[in-house]
């Protein structure tokens, strides 16, 4: 049967973060500081309005860019926070998950062979995703001495006329860095230029602990070329509500559409009547999640660092990304080592790109009481090691 299967799935490698969950599933008194979700549930009030709305009997299929009233909230929202201004009944499409947004804006804008830049470290699904559609991901490495920031000037060094756009995620998965406004002009400058499109992954863009977020798109001549993806899931912690959002110029956002109506026809009715609740209503909540995660991003920072694990301060999202070079392992072997002697999970860096080796992903969406006997842990671990 496998020489019926499309090659490029075969070509396609499984998730590197799935096979530590699944190990780390597999043992008992593991701590994970694998999982890429807030720790916190949702709002009772979130919860509360969706509730609302099955008892309401709303449980059709809504327009297939998503309830009017939440792209209208999302719109608001887009402009209070971030300073962009879209219009809600054409720029708005409300997904499945940030995922879903991401997977249908490569498939919108890729034609056969286009270069999409990513930037590496970054999350797992980006390259897959353009290979998916047709397009060929071409990976900048960043690196600890520049907190695995993108400079511009690598921008230049790998574009060709098939670039067709450049993929940011601010702040980052996996590193947590994130790009001050006067970075992103620097960037800006650099995509205007070579007249290229920007697809933004600010699914974080809640989190951040150091200044206030920038979205490139609310920078001068950027937003009619720019691909805003983003969601509740990390901010509004309603990862498994499944529930995204694509802010883009109205031509894009409509080819998207077609394909998000063929497949996916709209995101779940009663996620959405939460989202709305969310966004009228729940920054309350957002902020003493960042509160609490800017807490623990301190400790672990400190930590990590006093432990011989060289670790610069992340500026958002709920990641840190240790270098473990001195222990002479690799980050595979260092992740799967600890799991099995220390009953710690964390994500090897290399599974987020060459740029990440040497390095390893601990989430700090974990209770202070895990946290700090993680570190107990991986500190003995350690010593073990060198």
């Amino acid at each position: 049967m496998k020489e019926r299967l499309s090659t490029t799935v075969q070509q396609l490698k499984p998730s590197g973060i799935r096979r530590f969950f699944d190990l780390a599933a597999s043992m008992d008194n593991v701590i994970s500081l694998g999982v890429g979700e807030p720790d916190f549930v949702t709002s009772w009030a979130v919860r509360e309005a969706s509730i609302l709305s099955l008892e309401r009997g709303y449980t059709s299929y809504t327009a297939n860019a998503g309830l009017l009233e939440l792209r209208f909230e999302i719109m608001k929202y887009m402009k209070r926070n971030f300073n962009v201004s879209y219009d809600y009944k054409d720029d708005i499409i409300v997904t499945v998950g940030g995922s879903q947004a991401l997977d249908i804006t490569m498939r919108a804008l890729i034609n056969p062979e286009d270069e999409i830049i990513v930037v590496e470290p970054n999350f797992v699904s980006y390259s897959p995703l353009i290979s998916l559609a047709g397009g060929v991901p071409v990976a900048i490495e960043t690196t600890a001495e520049t907190e695995f920031k993108l400079q511009p000037r690598q921008i230049e060094e790998v574009i060709t006329s098939n670039t067709k756009a450049l993929l940011l995620c601010s702040p980052n998965n996996p590193t947590g860095s994130s790009l001050s406004k006067e970075e992103l002009q620097a960037i800006a400058d650099i995509v205007i230029k070579h007249d290229l499109l920007v697809i933004t992954d600010e699914i974080y863009a809640e989190l951040t602990y150091d200044e206030e977020f920038t979205s490139i798109a609310s920078l001068e001549g950027m937003k009619e070329r720019t691909i805003i993806i983003s969601g509740f899931s990390k901010g509004f912690a309603m990862t498994g509500w499944r529930l995204g959002y694509i802010c883009a110029p109205t031509e894009i956002a409509k080819a998207m559409l077609k394909i998000h109506q063929y497949t996916m026809m709209c995101a779940p009715t009663m996620a959405q009547y939460g989202a709305i609740e969310a966004l009228q209503n729940g920054q309350h909540d957002v902020e003493e999640m960042r509160k609490s995660y800017r807490r623990r991003r301190n400790y672990m920072v400190k930590s990590l660092n006093q432990i011989g694990l060289e670790c610069h301060s992340p500026g958002g999202a709920f990641y840190v990304f240790p270098s473990i070079k001195k222990t002479g392992l690799s980050s595979e072997e260092f992740a799967e080592q600890l799991l099995l002697e220390e009953r710690v999970a964390v994500v090897p860096g290399n599974v987020f790109g060459k740029g990440g080796e040497g390095h390893i992903r601990c989430s700090y969406a974990s209770s202070m009481e895990s946290l700090e006997e993680s570190i107990k842990r991986i500190s003995r671990f350690v010593e073990n090691k060198l």
